[in-house]
């Protein structure tokens, strides 16, 4: 029996305005990166045997600022949601728009202008985070950064007990930690929720 320990990159300048941050390859700011390392000296953040990121930075980042002692291995299907024309935008640049009121009124399902749906953003998460776990069976703690969306598809997919996606969305530096047990997850592919990720400034 194993951990899997499921991390939100620190915050970007873009998390800083409130924009959606998807395919843009923003850096951690001075301030995400100072809310990870005190969150590392309060010991946040259980120690893992290997760790891995997407493409983007601010996910390559925060696994060095957390597990300096690891190199983080790239997925690339867990890169977060393409946000198409909204991103980089804030609700304020947006909310004149029809099209944004449409989005909005599907409960985030539509798909973003130009870019993805709900449905086929959580499945491209889903079939590389079981490519993973099935190529490489996990008989160590194993540490994923990532991005808010995708942990959110994941736990909603994945995690007992059983929530709604938005219930699952995790704070800049915050997250999950998950025990991989192999029955379970051979026989009903889930896995359970042992806590929360959280900084003593959580509220």
């Amino acid at each position: 029996m194993s951990s899997l320990i499921l991390i939100r990159h620190g915050r970007t300048a873009g998390n800083l305005r409130g924009a959606y941050v998807g395919r843009s390859d923003e850096p951690l700011c001075a301030q995400g990166r100072q809310e990870i390392l005190s969150r590392c000296r309060e010991g946040c953040y259980p120690p893992a045997a290997r760790v891995y990121c997407t493409p983007l930075r601010r996910t390559a980042e925060t696994a060095g600022l957390i597990y300096p002692g690891l190199r983080s291995l790239v997925v690339d299907g867990l890169r977060e949601c393409d946000f198409g024309e909204y991103e980089g935008k804030t609700y304020e640049e947006l909310k004149d728009l029809p099209a944004y009121h449409r989005w909005l009124q599907s409960g985030g399902h539509a798909a973003f202008p130009g870019g993805e749906g709900r449905a086929a953003f959580c499945e491209r998460c889903r079939e590389a985070f079981v490519r993973l776990v099935e190529r490489e069976p996990l008989q160590e703690d194993v540490a994923l950064v990532l991005h808010g969306g995708v942990i959110m598809a994941l736990m909603e997919a994945f995690a007992l007990p059983q929530k709604d996606f938005y219930d699952w969305q995790p704070r800049n530096g915050e997250g999950y930690l998950l025990r991989f047990e192999p029955r379970l997850w051979r026989e009903a592919r889930k896995l359970e929720l042992i806590g929360k990720l959280q900084g003593r400034d959580a509220v």
